[in-house]
């Protein structure tokens, strides 16, 4: 079990934002798995990564989560896309196990060797940035892998450094938010919360939409591989621990998060990732 720091918070007065969901919903989140099969590089140990994810999958599994969310990097880079497809066939078909309902962010390793619309098509996913409802909850998966220049990120024609949520997507979003009427939980996998190198270089103009629309209770992110965690003018954002790293299950990192009828959400982190215990929206 994870290591506790417990967060709890008012909800502000907004009955737009309080949820009213008759019963809790959870769903099952991993980052960061990096998965490739070659030697390990520094911390970052690739061939343990389908070991851990079985010991995930088991906690996971027997807590019938009504979804799962991969928050991106389920991949590590390769030479040629023969081989990224090769590891992405891997993994996916573990991953798969894990629930019916699941869910992908792109990350910047996912898109290093393989375009797009290849990585969505060999998980089943349509699109890269949508939104869904499960129970009377909103969820956003956001695409952050865009040039600065609004080009996405596609066969080593980017820096890792340059994430951008372009103009096309945050019109999206402002629209997405300001016709859905339920509290929301957004995911993503480059930071919404910080200006360093692991930062969405716009993330200002993310986090204005997110706020205006006073129904985001939490971010969930992935890409810095570290336990995190800021609030934000009323927003929680939640870096999550990545798989990756560490030799073995026993530096293994996932979670199960509950959302409840009252407004809370409760973080349940196994190994390496953090708990977390927030009353509502944080203030």
């Amino acid at each position: 079990m994870g290591s506790t720091l417990v967060l709890t918070t008012g909800a502000r007065a907004n009955t737009t934002t309080c949820l009213k969901a008759k019963t809790a919903i959870r769903f099952g989140m991993v980052t960061d798995l990096h998965y490739a099969d070659k030697a390990a590089s520094g911390s970052r140990h690739y061939r343990d990564t389908p070991e851990k994810l079985e010991k995930a999958s088991e906690k996971i599994r027997k807590a019938n989560p009504n979804f799962v969310v991969e928050l991106g990097d389920l991949i590590d880079a390769a030479d040629s896309v023969e081989t990224e497809l090769r590891y992405l066939k891997t993994i996916n078909r573990q991953f798969s196990q894990l629930a019916r309902h699941r869910h992908y962010v792109l990350g910047n390793h996912c898109v290093d060797t393989l375009k797009k619309e290849e990585f969505l098509s060999e998980v089943q996913q349509k699109k890269s940035f949508y939104s869904f409802d499960s129970g009377n909850i909103h969820f956003i998966i956001l695409d952050s892998c865009f040039r600065s220049d609004g080009t996405p990120y596609s066969r080593k024609n980017f820096k890792w450094t340059d994430a951008n949520v372009p103009p096309h997507e945050l019109e999206w979003l402002r629209t997405d938010l300001s016709t859905n009427q339920l509290p929301t939980i957004v995911f993503a996998h480059q930071r919404l919360d910080t200006k360093d190198n692991h930062g969405v270089r716009n993330a200002a103009d993310v986090r204005k939409i997110l706020e205006k629309s006073g129904k985001v209770h939490a971010v969930f992110q992935g890409h810095s591989h570290k336990n995190d965690y800021r609030n934000l003018n009323g927003i929680h954002y939640c870096t999550m621990v990545a798989m990756v790293e560490g030799k073995g299950v026993e530096n293994n990192g996932f979670s199960m998060v509950q959302v409840n009828p009252d407004a809370s959400i409760a973080v349940e982190g196994f190994v390496k990732q953090n708990n977390y215990d927030w009353n509502g929206k944080a203030t």
